[in-house]
């Protein structure tokens, strides 16, 4: 029997796209005949039981968290980082998972080396971008891109989940044949057409999870007041986190959007899945120039899954990933582009012909966006690294 451990600062049951993701792998390994040790943080409160999944021990560790709850910055990313190296140097393991910040993953490959094993990396997205789109020093972009191409480099395998961010990855010089592209997606068991929902009885708009520098979903609240130039009673629901959250609702304020832009904070994902069926649109965003072009929010599968179209401001594979498979409407970043979208999806839903593509988007969902498939690719290549190992 295999034995794999996974070191990552967030897992289930935090709410987040890598923590379901990594969830998803751990039961992909398991499914596939490995002893699976996860080696994580203490969830923040409130985020209900820790998940149980047959054939995988969950270790968690103390760690510093900012005020939102995140374990989001350099001193909270090293408060993590700093016992894991010790863990990691007396856990046995025939293969060791990373996946971002690339100061966990030079731990991992630290360790690693010392003890004699491989490693895999699970990149869900290229870190040091996000270091460029916050406009951060140049010469910590270069500490932080150089630590982040050893960690690839050197991998014996790179879990890529799109074909995009495999690109990102082998421009560091990592050999194209350690890296393996499974696919993102969601739970399909909780997202889906079936199920709990809110009656509404106005155009409601539903934006999920982080609310980041390189979404700036701001342009959603910004463009309101021109989507209740024609819905009057058209309203906003944010459910997540994220450092743009307070800069959202100084601009519901300085809107008069108070008491229609409304925030309800981390909820699980079957609460979120409710809000979801219950909405006109999903709404998700990219921010242009910000260096995340190539990303495709987790937001999108969630919504299509759910069988309600997405409302995608922005450019990049993202905007394509829903124009091409007629998951709703991609928009430019800005307010007017952004109104007519949603205006466009109140309409599909009044005249019906939004209901009528319901069971088709979450067919597409089903098929293509799946986590539960993602997370078994990821296991077989991560298995077939300790095998040729």
């Amino acid at each position: 029997m295999r034995r794999v451990l996974i070191a990552s600062r967030l897992y289930a049951p935090e709410v987040g796209a890598a923590a379901f993701r990594l969830r998803a792998l751990a039961r992909g390994l398991s499914g596939e005949g490995a002893a699976v040790t996860v080696v994580t943080t203490n969830p923040p409160r409130g985020s209900g039981r820790p998940a149980r999944d047959a054939g995988v021990r969950v270790r968690r560790l103390p760690v510093l968290r900012d005020a939102g709850g995140n374990v989001r910055g350099y001193v909270q990313y090293l408060s993590f980082d700093i016992p894991l190296f010790f863990r990691l140097l007396v856990s046995s393991a025939d293969l060791v998972v990373s996946e971002p910040p690339p100061t966990t993953g030079l731990v991992v490959a630290v360790t690693s080396w010392l003890r004699r094993r491989p490693y895999a990396y699970y990149a869900a997205d290229v870190w040091t971008d996000g270091l460029v789109a916050l406009g951060a020093p140049g010469a910590l972009i270069r500490i932080m891109r150089a630590v982040e191409g050893f960690v690839l480099r050197n991998a014996a395998a790179v879990v890529a989940v799109s074909d995009e961010v495999a690109d990102k990855v082998a421009a560091f010089g990592t050999a194209r044949s350690s890296i393996a592209v499974v696919g993102n997606g969601v739970d399909t068991d909780t997202f889906t057409p079936l199920g709990e929902s809110v009656e509404v009885g106005h155009p409601m708009f539903v934006y999920t999870g982080a609310m980041s520098e390189w979404q700036s979903p701001t342009v959603f609240v910004e463009a309101l007041p021109l989507v209740r130039e024609v819905f009057p009673d058209a309203t906003i629901r944010f459910f997540g986190q994220g450092v743009e959250e307070p800069e959202l609702k100084r601009t519901a304020a300085r809107l008069g959007l108070e008491t229609v832009v409304l925030f309800g904070g981390v909820i699980p994902p079957a609460q979120t899945a409710t809000w979801i069926r219950s909405a006109t649109a999903a709404l998700a965003s990219i921010s242009p120039g910000a260096g995340y072009d190539f990303a495709k929010p987790t937001k999108t599968y969630a919504a299509a899954a759910c069988g309600v179209p997405v409302v995608f401001a922005g450019e990049g594979a993202g905007a394509s990933l829903v124009a091409d498979n007629d998951l709703g409407w991609r928009c430019g970043h800005d307010a007017r582009s952004v109104a007519d979208a949603m205006i466009a999806a109140a309409e599909a839903q009044a005249d019906g012909s939004s209901a009528a593509q319901r069971e088709r988007r979450a067919a597409w969902a089903r098929e293509h966006a799946s986590i539960a498939a993602a997370g078994t690719a990821a296991a077989r290549r991560v298995l077939e690294a300790v095998r040729a190992a």
